[in-house]
């Protein structure tokens, strides 16, 4: 039997309402990249075989499972450690976005995180580095689900593996401050709220918006907004709405991406809560 060699393979896409964020999927083989520097952080996970690279002064290996990550200006290079190749997911983010974070874990300026490893073995954050990727390659994901992980998987970073630890700085209750952002998410669930928009309508930061938000709510705002969707599609399948038309008139982007979410909440497609709900005898779809 002949053994079936994978094959190079690559996606690039960029996603500019996350500060043009870059984002590569690659099976390598026989690639070899020569030495350069990136401009931002360049961080993700292997998934298949191992890569070797020299950075800061070593030869590093990083295999499958583990984390790779580089520095803004720090040179660098990259090829395959066996004639496997290696397989991996990446993010090219620019320097402000782990600015943010480090300043809003704090709740003050701390400047760019400096991260000294070019490998790190962190089983929780490579499947976190991992989920949010494929996550991104899904178009009907909501902006304000796509921006809340990126946020989380970017403070776990820092927390975890900065050279400089950062605590946690204490957050307050501002129940009048959730309280807003709930009412917006009520009033407008039908649009693709982005973090940015509810932190200014309520007055805190995304990082601190999500923690308080999370505290009070018991959910953070991506889910409660998921949740007031679900909720609202409800009350149009119990008057015998078709779900097709359901999921336009409630804010999902097709009828694919509504099933899915509303079994996630529920436990059945629409169609059979429709059925359920007008009495009528469940069928399988």
């Amino acid at each position: 039997m002949c053994e079936i060699k994978p094959q190079e393979k690559v996606k690039f896409w960029v996603m500019p309402h996350l500060n043009n964020l870059e984002l590569l999927r690659a099976t390598y083989i026989t690639q070899s990249f020569t030495k350069h520097t990136h401009e931002g952080f360049g961080i993700g996970v292997i998934e298949r075989g191992a890569l070797e690279f020299s950075y800061r002064g070593e030869k590093l290996l990083a295999p499958s499972g583990y984390i790779n990550l580089v520095i803004p200006g720090e040179a660098h290079d990259g090829h395959a450690a066996s004639n496997i190749g290696w397989s991996y997911r990446m993010f090219y983010l620019e320097t402000k976005l782990l600015e943010q974070a480090a300043s809003e874990i704090s709740n003050k300026a701390k400047g760019i995180p400096f991260f000294r490893d070019g490998i790190i073995k962190d089983t929780y954050l490579a499947a976190l580095i991992r989920n949010l990727h494929l996550l991104l390659e899904e178009p009907s994901i909501p902006r304000l689900e796509q921006e809340s992980y990126l946020l989380t998987m970017l403070t776990m970073c820092i927390l975890r593996h900065a050279n400089e630890r950062l605590v946690m700085g204490n957050v307050g209750k501002q129940k009048k401050e959730v309280n807003r952002a709930r009412e917006y998410i009520e009033d407008n669930y039908k649009e693709n709220i982005s973090i940015e928009i509810l932190s200014s309508v309520c007055g805190l930061s995304p990082f601190h918006l999500i923690r308080v938000f999370g505290d009070q709510i018991g959910v953070p705002p991506h889910i409660y907004l998921k949740q007031v969707r679900i909720k609202r599609a409800k009350e149009l399948l119990a008057k015998g709405v078709p779900p097709l038309f359901v999921a336009h008139e409630r804010g999902f982007v097709d009828q694919s991406h509504f099933s899915k979410q509303f079994k996630q909440i529920t436990g059945i497609t629409p169609r059979k809560y429709s059925n359920f709900i007008q009495g009528f005898s469940p069928h399988t779809i």
